[in-house]
């Protein structure tokens, strides 16, 4: 994912919501999301050059997505792939915190990256180029390609409307969230973050929703689930090739378990 902003335990009705936007290169194999084969419990896309996903939900109340940190001065050459640390905490029965200290231990081996890991009750954040684990307070988040909550323009701005249609709608429903991640404003050229890259790409990486001839937002994805642990999750195909536009949508009652519902 290169854009997750988030609502938790904002509103009243829907104690989760995220609206998730997965930027890639066009030509790199990835799967629609769907209950896997070999773990039935879990609902996510799948990278098909390496195995791993983007972000993902279970149908025990466990949550995971990641963003990478973007420093070119910090990439290291044959590094594993990140996605794999989201799905091998979708599959296995680790609490949040359990699994974050086993994360910690090999985290430099990857490159920079944010996660997201939780479940229903409780959410963390942890990067390592802090090697902090922080706890999710309530509110409003965004995260991008920097730690939670940076003021690049994309992340301010996806927060704000996110806010608004959240006081807007009542309750809140999948599309709006969907044309939210569309949004393809790009930020004043004085406001654009200094990354390390060139300031051509920076400029093409500054809006919520990435288009150029190679590289851009392939999906955007939107999670609700409310107080009743009712789940529900979008995904919309918005890359190149005959599956544009293609929507998958399911809805699951969250049977949460004694793994799920740890580090409350």
């Amino acid at each position: 994912m290169c854009l997750i902003v988030f609502a938790y335990k904002f509103h009243r009705e829907y104690p989760l919501i995220i609206a998730a936007n997965r930027d890639e290169f066009y030509d790199r194999p990835s799967a629609s999301a769907s209950f896997w084969d070999d773990a039935p419990h879990v609902l996510a896309g799948r990278d098909l050059k390496e195995g791993g996903t983007w972000l993902g939900l279970t149908t025990d109340g466990r949550l995971a997505a990641i963003t990478n940190y973007r420093d070119p001065a910090l990439l290291k050459a044959n590094a594993p792939s990140r996605g794999l640390l989201i799905s091998d905490y979708l599959r296995k029965s680790f609490t949040p915190t359990a699994y974050l200290e086993n994360v910690h231990q090999h985290s430099q081996d990857y490159n920079g990256f944010n996660l997201l890991i939780g479940n229903i009750s409780s959410l963390y954040h942890y990067s390592n180029i802090t090697g902090k684990t922080t706890p999710i307070e309530p509110g409003i988040h965004g995260l991008s390609n920097h730690l939670l909550d940076t003021p690049w323009p994309k992340v301010v701005r996806a927060k704000t409307l996110l806010k608004e249609l959240l006081l807007q709608l009542s309750p809140p429903t999948v599309e709006p969230i969907l044309f939210l991640l569309a949004d393809r404003a790009h930020p004043p050229e004085n406001q654009l973050p200094d990354t390390g890259i060139d300031h051509e790409w920076e400029r093409m990486l500054s809006p919520l929703f990435i288009t150029s001839p190679y590289y851009g937002t392939c999906s955007s994805t939107v999670i609700l689930v409310d107080r009743h642990h009712r789940a529900t999750f979008v995904e919309k195909i918005t890359g190149e090739g005959n599956m544009r536009g293609t929507i998958h949508r399911f809805t699951f009652d969250i049977e949460l378990s004694p793994i799920s519902e740890g580090d409350r």
